[in-house]
């Protein structure tokens, strides 16, 4: 089914940028110089939003002609575009957003032509599925399973790595009560949360691990 893949919800919005000869900086610029600044990991406010497995945002200019037998194709305005895979419904999601991070969305989209701002959540919903495309392909590392399942599983692939790592050569009695020890810290380890799987070292087992 098209934007659905489980309880997974594929997201693609295209934004028209405003087009102002009067305003220096262009939209399209101010855009991506806040996108530069924004933060990533923990701090990125797709990951304060609830919800996002991922998500992408970046400027499109035009299309690219790639010569015969393609048609010769141009836009008529350089548009935001956002990708994002998440849970649940839609409505849920955007509004999630707007309650969230209403700033940072503000700070994005005023560049784009008729955005209402996140302050009207209503209005918001309504105008980001106004700009809505139809999803039909996933990023291939997401599954039929909730941001929280996706975070257990790879915090749990990651200390295994390192346990194996770890203890390579050890004698086995020793390795056996230490993988024991090992299940435990992880079965009562806190959840990852979102933005920190690029931090290593999430279960420490036995003194060895730094």
């Amino acid at each position: 089914m098209p934007n659905k893949n489980g309880s997974v919800y594929g997201l693609t919005i295209l934004s028209p940028i405003i087009d102002d000869d009067k305003v220096t900086p262009s939209h399209d610029l101010q855009i991506r110089r806040y996108l530069a600044t924004l933060p990533t990991g923990e701090l990125s406010p797709f990951a304060l939003a609830p919800a996002t497995h991922l998500a992408r945002l970046v400027v499109m200019d035009d299309v690219i002609y790639v010569g015969m037998p393609a048609c010769e194709e141009h836009l008529k305005s350089k548009y935001l575009v956002f990708e994002s895979n998440c849970d649940g419904e839609l409505d849920d999601y955007l509004g999630g957003l707007a309650s969230s991070v209403p700033e940072q969305l503000d700070a994005i989209w005023s560049h784009c032509v008729g955005y209402p701002g996140a302050a009207n959540r209503q209005a918001f919903i309504d105008y980001m599925k106004s700009c809505q495309l139809e999803t039909t392909f996933y990023f291939a590392a997401v599954n039929d399973k909730s941001v929280p399942e996706t975070l257990r599983a790879l915090q749990t692939q990651h200390a295994v790595s390192e346990f194996i790592a770890d203890h390579q050569g050890m004698e086995p009695a020793r390795l056996q009560a230490e993988f024991v020890q090992f299940v435990a810290e992880l079965k009562s380890a806190p959840a990852p949360r979102p933005g920190s799987m690029g931090e290593p070292r999430y279960i420490k087992t036995g003194g060895r691990n730094e």
